[in-house]
Formats: structure tokens, sequence, C-alpha cells
């Protein structure tokens, strides 16, 4: 039976931590261009959330456009070979969560990342069973607004909850027309009042909470 009521998920400092993994796969690749090793912790840190192109310009922005974009593309399709073999670091009690919450919600992620690094996160940690959708600024080109409404309304959403750590999630989620819950333990912050949750395990409980104020 299709399901009405959706979560829709961020990503980085939401479902996953990443960024080591990918500041050592960008090293490895930029060393294997003879490039030198200037990927930092503290870099990848920083532009988690944004879109690709933005990336690009804020991590090679010594270079001219089109071969930062050459970097990033280079970079970031070993990124995703690199992730699909070692993972990242999910956040706790995440997979449990995710099966409780499918036995009732429709769950989707909506993230700015590049094609493929989603789908290397499902494949990694073995979740691809508990989402029924997923959409990325790497597949459409399209702001994440953009794309938060194209799940929802691809698959008649009555409705619909975000879930993001930064305040472009939640920028964009307000855009859509969407509330949104911020993952506190994640990697920025937004609006003070806003509904949050400290821990992953607090999901339950905090999207039912929304749903019944709507």
């Amino acid at each position: 039976m299709q399901k009405e009521y959706g979560i829709l998920f961020d990503l980085d400092g939401t479902l996953w931590d990443s960024a080591e993994g990918v500041v050592d796969s960008w090293n490895e690749r930029l060393a294997q261009l003879g490039e030198p090793e200037r990927v930092t912790l503290e870099m990848i840190q920083k532009v988690m959330g944004m879109t690709m192109e933005q990336i690009a310009f804020v991590i090679f922005g010594e270079e001219d456009k089109d071969r930062a974009l050459r970097l990033l593309k280079e970079c970031t399709d070993h990124e995703n070979e690199y992730l699909s073999a070692h993972g990242g670091v999910l956040y706790p009690k995440v997979e449990e969560t995710l099966r409780k919450l499918h036995e009732t919600y429709f769950l989707a992620v909506v993230s700015n990342c590049q094609l493929g690094y989603i789908e290397a996160f499902l494949s990694y940690h073995k979740l691809g069973e508990y989402f029924d959708d997923t959409e990325s600024y790497g597949n459409t080109g399209k702001d994440k607004d953009v794309n938060i409404r194209l799940v929802t309304e691809r698959n008649n959403l009555k409705k619909a909850v975000y879930v993001g750590d930064i305040m472009g999630d939640y920028k964009s989620t307000m855009k859509a027309g969407l509330p949104f819950l911020h993952a506190a333990y994640g990697f920025g912050e937004v609006p003070e009042g806003t509904p949050f949750v400290n821990e992953f395990c607090e999901l339950p409980d905090a999207v039912k909470a929304v749903f019944d104020e709507q």
C-alpha cells in the first residue's frame, strides 16, 4: 500500500559522516594526477551540503573554472569508488531506527551530492531496502528545494518532513514548503526554536510530533 507520509533525509551530517574518507580519496586521486595533496578535513567539513559547483570553487579556487571543475570530477568519481569499498561512519542506531521508521513512513534521501554518492552509501552499508526513493544535485542539476519538491510530488506524499543538519538544509526545506527537523548532532546550526533531535534514534517520536502539528 502506498505510504502517504514521508521522511526525506539529508545524507552528510544526518545519516553518516564520510568526511575522513572523502579527504583520503581526494588526496589519493590528486596524487595519482601528479597534483599536490591539499585537501584537509576542515575544508571538507566546511563544504558539506554545498552543490558540486560551489565545492569546486571553494576547494580549487586558485584554479580557473574549467580546471577546478575537471579536478572536482576526478576527485568525486574516485570518491564514489573509495566510499563504495570503505564506507563512512554511520551515526549510532541508524539502521534499527530506519527499519522502524520504514514500517510506517515513505523514506527518501535528497542530497546536494554527485551522482553515485548516495548509491555508494546505500551499497556499502546495505541500507537500500529502507529507502523508497533518492535524488541528488548530480542527477538533476537542480537545487535542493527543487529536488525536495520533486520527490514529494512524484511519490504523491500527503505530508513530508525533511531531516538535515545545516542552515542550507533548513533554507531549502522552507523554500520547498515542508517542515524541518534539525539533526543537531551534525555539522551545523539552524534558527533557534527549530524542532530537533540530539540522536538519530529520537526520530520516531520527533517525526510523529511534527506530523501531529500539521
